[in-house]
């Protein structure tokens, strides 16, 4: 019974290996033999016991490699550190197992290759600006390169792109004068544009005085001459009235001394009395009769 037992044991265990179970996103590599049997994908599957192993398990996920900074000589002769990233997929399991050996360090090694025959051939000033142009020309030259190895390289990125030193403090004390330039430049033009607005304000204020002086005069002369209609009506009117009310010579005689009354009483220097000042008497007793009349009437 206790042979039974542990051969069945054993029977287990051996089964039990014999399934092997894949998940999403993998790949594994079956070997029978020593020899490259077969390729499994996500899944159930079986193995032969003793002559069937799983030679590598392979991720067909996305994968990012980040590699130290890289010394480059631009064409210039300066030379830089950069550091690039780079996002790579396995697409075929077995050329990636048997195609070269450690393919992440030769993923670096071609990286680091390409990126000195790219700046190399670009002067410092371009290597700075042209940060993705150089990423296009590496992903283009690593995909084509790893492709025999099973890998996809999707992009590569230059994260960093650093410059010697004395470099670097020249690149910083001029975008400094930039920055002062610019700054200089935006306060000049802020001035300029207060300056503009303060004179269109005092432009707009002096015209707006004019339009009032210009109005209150209109008005005045309106006014005047409205008080100068009115004074003339009311002489007419009263004229008027005179005329309609058929005066006697007594009431004409007393409006002349009126009118006399107040020449004499202007600014004139001259004073110009009626030739016939012989009949001033007569109209003087006649008004005393005029007044008398109209007492006794009262």
């Amino acid at each position: 019974m206790l042979a039974v037992a542990i051969i069945v044991i054993l029977a287990l265990i051996i089964v039990s290996r014999c399934i092997v179970i894949v998940p999403q996103s993998q790949a594994f590599v079956v070997e029978q033999l020593g020899v490259y049997s077969t390729t499994w994908d996500a899944g159930l599957h079986f193995k032969t016991p003793f002559i069937m192993r799983v030679a590598k398990k392979v991720s067909l996920k996305e994968q990012v490699v980040d590699f130290e900074p890289q010394p480059v000589i631009t064409r210039d002769n300066v030379t830089m550190q950069i550091d690039s990233v780079v996002f790579f997929q396995i697409t075929n399991p077995k050329l990636y197992t048997y195609g070269v050996e450690r393919p992440l360090s030769a993923i670096e090694n071609l990286t680091a290759t390409t990126l000195r025959n790219i700046i190399g051939e670009m002067e410092l000033d371009h290597t700075l600006t042209s940060r993705d142009i150089i990423n296009t020309k590496i992903t283009a030259i690593l995909d084509e390169a790893t492709d025999k190895w099973g890998i996809k390289v999707n992009r590569v990125e230059v994260k960093n792109i650093t410059p010697p030193s004395e470099i670097q403090d020249a690149m910083e004390k001029q975008m400094k004068a930039e920055r002062l330039k610019r700054e200089a430049i935006l306060i000049a033009e802020g001035e300029k544009t207060a300056a503009i607005t303060k004179a269109e304000g005092e432009k707009e204020s002096a015209i707006l005085r004019a339009d009032a002086v210009r109005e209150q005069r209109i008005r005045e002369a309106q006014g005047e001459a409205q008080a100068i209609r009115e004074v003339q009506q009311a002489l007419a009117d009263s004229l008027k009235m005179l005329n309609e009310a058929a005066p006697t010579d007594k009431v004409l005689a007393l409006k002349g001394l009126e009118a006399l009354e107040k020449v004499a009483d202007g600014k004139a220097t001259k004073l110009i009395i009626p030739s016939d000042m012989q009949n001033l008497a007569g109209l003087v007793s006649s008004i005393k009769e005029m007044v008398s009349d109209t007492h006794k009437a009262e």
